[in-house]
């Protein structure tokens, strides 16, 4: 039995996206496949890959094994530095496609701004050829700061999405205040926490004894709620179909307000000045 899918909140290009999908980073082929099978049966149609995760076949064949019409899903993919140029991006997208066995991608992201090698705005004016084209339905961008989406925002090009680490260890508040101005949506990655122990911690889980849910259900309520998208990675069953029933309870402001306070700051996120790929 499917359950219920998650809402969906619309992006600048027209297109909807679920507030919460599976994300599928370090999984292999294999794993992602049998991940997202059962993802789809749980409910999820966001699924979000990358060329430099090595499983976007094993994405597709887990959307094609799931049974459900490809216009049912929403498709995330991603791809590297190399194809940094309008004529890379179309190559990455026709690469990408062919390993979903896919005809078009919902959104293409470029994974790193790379700023040593100056070519990310090219990237996304490529992205926008395609979008034109309806090869995909919507452009984004990742790990991008405020600096680098001012660079591209200057050519007249605005990204619906920009997916960045956050938690509620790392709230990014520039950076949400940044895209909610531009009407770019936030997604986050790593949202339950870049392996530390956010889900251990005192104030996660009083919330979890409170409202009798998971402590990943709590901090997964907390990035809805405060408008984000986001895309928890599992591979366990049980954990695939916990992470979507959120949709039964809603902290109060002062909860939200409370994990915010967890903030450390951005000290200990990977600089997309100095990293990428």
């Amino acid at each position: 039995m499917t359950d219920a899918p998650a809402p969906t909140i619309k992006l600048l290009s027209g297109v909807s996206i679920p507030v919460l999908g599976l994300g599928t980073w370090p999984l292999d082929d294999d794993e992602a496949a049998t991940a997202v099978e059962q993802a789809v049966s749980a409910g999820y149609r966001l699924f979000d890959t990358a060329e430099n995760y090595g499983n976007e076949a094993g994405v597709g064949e887990g959307i094609r094994r799931s049974g459900i019409e490809r216009d049912q899903v929403f498709i995330t993919t991603k791809f590297n530095k190399q194809w940094h140029s309008v004529d890379g991006v179309r190559k990455a997208f026709e690469q990408s496609a062919a390993r979903l066995g896919v005809e078009y991608i919902d959104l293409l992201l470029v994974h790193w701004p790379n700023p040593d090698q100056d070519r990310y705005v090219d990237a996304v004016k490529g992205l926008a050829a395609l979008r034109e084209e309806g090869l995909i339905r919507a452009i984004g961008v990742s790990n991008f700061k405020p600096a680098h989406l001012q660079r591209v925002l200057d050519e007249g090009l605005v990204p619906d999405v920009n997916q960045i680490q956050l938690d509620p260890r790392h709230t990014r508040a520039e950076s949400r205040s940044f895209h909610a101005g531009h009407g770019i949506v936030t997604e986050s990655w790593s949202p339950l926490g870049k392996g530390g122990d956010l889900l251990q911690d005192p104030a996660v889980d009083r919330l979890a004894d409170k409202y009798g849910m998971t402590p990943a259900q709590i901090v997964l309520r907390w990035h809805l709620q405060l408008g984000l998208v986001a895309i928890p990675k599992s591979a366990n069953p049980l954990r695939i179909k916990q992470n979507i029933n959120l949709f039964g309870f809603e902290l109060t402001p002062d909860e939200v307000e409370s994990l915010s306070a967890l903030d450390s700051g951005d000290a200990d996120i990977t600089d997309s000045d100095s990293f990428g790929h």
